[in-house]
């Protein structure tokens, strides 16, 4: 794990670090092809996804270019660009959806 994200998960608040943690995994389990970096902030997975870990929450953003409008509808948001999914428990995280909207973006 790059140093940067480390410090980034380490710097998380609970149960916002152990959310991102585990998100991490199965993106990474999913795809061990993906380049992780950091990008504006936040641990980014070649500019299909991204973590972030706010204020009650974790998001996991997705870039949406060229989805179908009821691919887009999947997602929660309004952006353009950028649509994602709320979690705010470790009990709440569904990996077969995640990994089932992980696939839509690949």
């Amino acid at each position: 794990m790059n140093k940067e994200i480390k410090k980034y998960l380490d710097n998380l608040p609970s149960p916002q670090k152990e959310i991102c943690e585990k998100v991490r995994k199965i993106i990474l389990t999913e795809f061990p092809d993906l380049e992780e970096s950091m990008k504006n902030g936040v641990p980014s997975y070649e500019n299909k996804y991204y973590i972030v870990g706010l204020k009650d929450h974790v998001n996991i953003g997705f870039f949406i270019e060229g989805l179908s409008a009821e691919e887009i509808g999947l997602f929660e948001g309004k952006g353009k660009l950028t649509r994602h999914i709320k979690i705010y428990s470790l009990d709440e995280i569904d990996e077969k959806k995640i990994v089932k909207l992980l696939k839509i973006i690949i």
